[in-house]
């Protein structure tokens, strides 16, 4: 296996040190960060946005459940946490840009 010198498994490897493995989250993390999602997602103006945001964390979540290595599970987990920030970011440039006219969507009777 080639390891790059700038990956934090190289230097581990170089020291003569074992990687400790990191427990895979657990149920009610995992739940946490699905619920954390949905709850970001409301934070979007613009409704096409905030629709395609939560479809796309429902779908993401549906395809790994089935995920049964742990270290799958450990990598999705942290690649889930990462694209919350990213969500949360998003949603404070677009309320920063938002449209002054609401969605067709949005608009109550």
């Amino acid at each position: 296996m080639l390891l790059h010198a700038h990956t934090p498994s190289a230097s581990y490897f170089q020291e003569g040190k074992m990687a400790t493995a990191v427990p895979p989250p657990s149920r009610k993390e995992i739940l946490s960060l699905f619920r954390s999602f949905l709850r970001s997602t409301r934070t979007f103006s613009d409704y096409n946005i905030r629709e395609y945001t939560k479809r796309r964390a429902i779908d993401a979540f549906h395809h790994n459940k089935t995920l049964s290595n742990p270290s799958s599970v450990s990598a999705a987990f942290s690649d889930g946490k990462y694209q919350l920030h990213v969500a949360k970011r998003q949603a404070l440039v677009y309320s920063i840009y938002s449209p002054t006219v609401k969605s067709i969507m949005d608009i109550n009777y």
